[in-house]
């Protein structure tokens, strides 16, 4: 659709074709059109003058005229002398195309004012990339992540590092949150190693969904499972409010320099622990893969060990031993560690272990 589109409308933003004047016109003087009135005129998407509305993906909302054309004004100023006549164009072009629609009224408090793009849906990598990169070369402080799943691939990190390394060149500080697995990537320690002090990691048992933020003004998050669309929020109560989430994970959060804690429960990793408490819960092996980054057959591998450790002959006693010790809490002190030992927990060194049966040592 995008090929066919770029030869039927060979053009920009600042000139559309007869058709697409006519629908974007229409869609800024009512507010949003059907999807299928864009059919005919694909440059209207491929050209970002119109995008999926976040309450009915059935419709298309226009970008407002004063947006596309501080868009396009950017890239002018770049092309210097010989974009000064195309600056004019866009400017003429699209102080028609504001004048259709709703003027704004002068706000009481400037300050509280929600900008006009509040949610912006993007629909395709190359939309999505585009209003990062757009992101990335405005952002002057700072840049929070969070980065769900186990292992970063290479791609991915070197996809993203032209990105990090502009935001380093101009003294932006980031900070990135991973799952614990991502420790064991060799591509993230290298990436982490390339950009010195201006990057800083912590890493949770789990994390929730990717997040991008930028200078706490801007944020990216994904729209559907695949991650083909993403939303664009500048909303100022929304952004605020994945700061908050932000900063608190991050407060709960372990250095990537620092060591994981001990589960104090001899045999029990880590990572045992936290499927232990999610198995507790009634989640689905597929489930707790999902939220810890790491595979289903490592997952059902981890519950084996923690079977044969607890000693514990079923699933069902599986979970009555997960309670027994404790480790159906996120979390087991040193002192309840210590009580479970001298209680003499089956399955626990120290305790009546199943005859026959060693246990593993600690991972």
């Amino acid at each position: 659709m995008a090929g066919h589109g770029a030869q039927e409308h060979p053009h920009g933003a600042d000139r559309l074709c007869e058709a697409g004047d006519r629908v974007y016109s229409r869609a800024v003087r009512r507010g949003r059109v059907p999807r299928h009135d864009a059919d005919p005129v694909p440059c209207l998407l491929e050209l970002a003058l119109l995008h999926p509305d976040p309450d009915d993906m059935d419709w298309l909302v226009p970008t407002s005229p004063q947006e596309v054309m501080t868009r396009l004004l950017r890239g002018v100023y770049d092309e210097v002398s010989a974009s000064q006549r195309r600056m004019g164009s866009a400017v003429a072009a699209f102080e028609w195309y504001a004048a259709l629609g709703p003027q704004p009224s002068p706000a009481s408090g400037t300050d509280t004012a929600v900008p006009a793009s509040a949610i912006r849906v993007l629909e395709g990598d190359s939309r999505i990339q585009g209003a990062l990169d757009e992101a990335t070369q405005a952002c002057t402080t700072e840049v929070l992540t969070v980065q769900p799943g186990g292992i970063r691939p290479e791609h991915e990190l070197t996809e993203g590092l032209h990105r990090a390394m502009a935001l380093r060149g101009r003294g932006v500080r980031m900070r990135d949150l991973y799952t614990h697995v991502a420790r064991h990537g060799q591509g993230l320690l290298n990436y982490l190693e390339l950009m010195g002090d201006s990057v800083e990691a912590r890493t949770l048992d789990e994390v929730i969904d990717r997040l991008i933020l930028f200078d706490r003004t801007v944020a990216f998050i994904p729209a559907n499972a695949d991650r083909t669309l993403a939303l664009e929020l500048r909303h100022p109560g929304l952004v605020h409010y994945l700061v908050t989430v932000f900063e608190r994970l991050w407060r709960l959060a372990i250095p990537l320099t620092a060591p994981l804690p001990d589960t104090g429960i001899e045999g029990i990793s880590h990572r045992e622990q936290s499927i232990a408490a999610l198995l507790a819960e009634g989640h689905q092996d597929a489930v707790i893969a999902e939220r810890l980054g790491i595979s289903v057959r490592t997952c059902r591998a981890h519950i084996a060990r923690l079977s044969e450790t607890l000693g514990a002959a079923s699933r069902t006693q599986l979970g009555v031993r997960i309670a027994q010790v404790g480790l159906d809490r996120s979390r087991v002190s040193s002192s309840e560690a210590a009580v479970i030992r001298v209680a003499g927990v089956p399955g626990i060194p120290g305790g009546h272990g199943v005859p026959g049966q060693e246990s593993p040592t600690g991972r």
